[in-house]
């Protein structure tokens, strides 16, 4: 395959297929990159898509993702809350992040999904929010149904965040209590309620090459636009904690495949970011063009200030 063929054709409205991705995986990864580089380059000049993210409720999860620090079935270091009923505190994340030039705000809570209480808090905190904010909302409350996700729309919220984690065949072996087929009719089901998705993946979970270009295709077909590229934060506790942190040029290559595939997206480097010695900043030059900044659910993040020094460095704008 000639890499250089391929790139331009991208450019040129081409959309590449499913055999063509797999053929990429053997390429040098510092072409792949530079390659994918200019295709974000291309799609998306240099605008950089930031957003944050709020701990609205922690822990005592039903699930059994196996990654995950607030699933009950494991016992992990976390420090557990149901789901927070304070307006101006959130407000305050809010408007911080807003003066800070990020452009997305998201509440997330833990659990297969929220009762109406709970729906009922969420969309107060979120109506504060829109009513003094310009910040744009978003939503990552689990499994909802159509009449929750109204009432989320009508309180200002504009994208759901959910998530498909892998690929269709790997994806049993990573959760068992509910199933592939459950994240994509969650996420159809929010595309027709007008909603827009935020949807991508953890790597490093012990998945192959194949199964993280399978997520890419379903992301693709379902026309998602943002991307989150999470990188395992092994969990003392889970039934992973003991697996191998990805390297740096794995997420690089990841970055870049995803790009070839998914042109046009915000490639939203999310989960983990914190484990490159680099902070992300090669991935950044590799095809993604987002991320998550400040602290993360029940772990650090990065700076908000260092990001955006970095991001300033690099020549990107927000």
């Amino acid at each position: 395959m000639n890499l250089q063929n391929l790139k331009n054709d991208i450019i040129g409205g081409y959309k590449i297929t499913r055999e063509e991705a797999d053929a990429l995986i053997d390429s040098p990864v510092e072409a792949l990159c530079r390659s994918a580089n200019e295709i974000r380059e291309h799609f998306c000049k240099n605008s950089f898509d930031l957003c944050s993210i709020f701990n609205g409720k922690c822990g005592r999860c039903p699930e059994d993702c196996k990654f995950c620090a607030q699933s009950a079935h494991y016992k992990t270091d976390i420090s557990e809350f149901p789901i927070i009923n304070d307006k101006e505190k959130i407000l305050k994340e809010a408007n911080y992040n807003q003066s800070k030039g990020i452009a997305r705000f998201a509440i997330v809570t833990s659990g297969h999904g929220l009762n109406s209480e709970e729906v009922d808090i969420a969309c107060a905190n979120f109506k504060a929010v829109n009513d003094k904010c310009r910040i744009a909302l978003c939503a990552s409350l689990g499994f909802l149904t159509r009449e929750q996700l109204k009432a989320l729309k009508e309180a200002g919220v504009k994208r759901i965040h959910c998530n498909i984690e892998t690929g269709k065949r790997f994806f049993g072996q990573i959760c068992t209590t509910h199933t592939y087929e459950d994240k994509i009719r969650a996420i159809k089901l929010a595309q027709s309620e007008g909603l827009e998705v935020c949807s991508g993946g953890i790597f490093g979970l012990g998945e192959t090459w194949p199964d993280r270009i399978d997520l890419a295709f379903e992301l693709r077909e379902l026309g998602i636009k943002s991307v989150p590229i999470n990188i395992l934060s092994a969990v003392k506790g889970t039934p992973l904690e003991n697996q191998k942190p990805l390297s740096i040029d794995e997420a690089r290559k990841i970055a870049a495949l995803f790009r070839f595939i998914l042109p046009e997206a915000a490639i939203r480097m999310a989960g983990g970011r914190g484990l490159l010695p680099d902070k992300g900043r090669s991935v950044f030059l590799s095809g993604a063009n987002a991320c998550i900044t400040g602290d993360l659910l029940t772990t650090a993040g990065i700076g908000v200030d260092e990001d955006l020094s970095m991001l300033k460095e690099i020549g990107f704008t927000y």
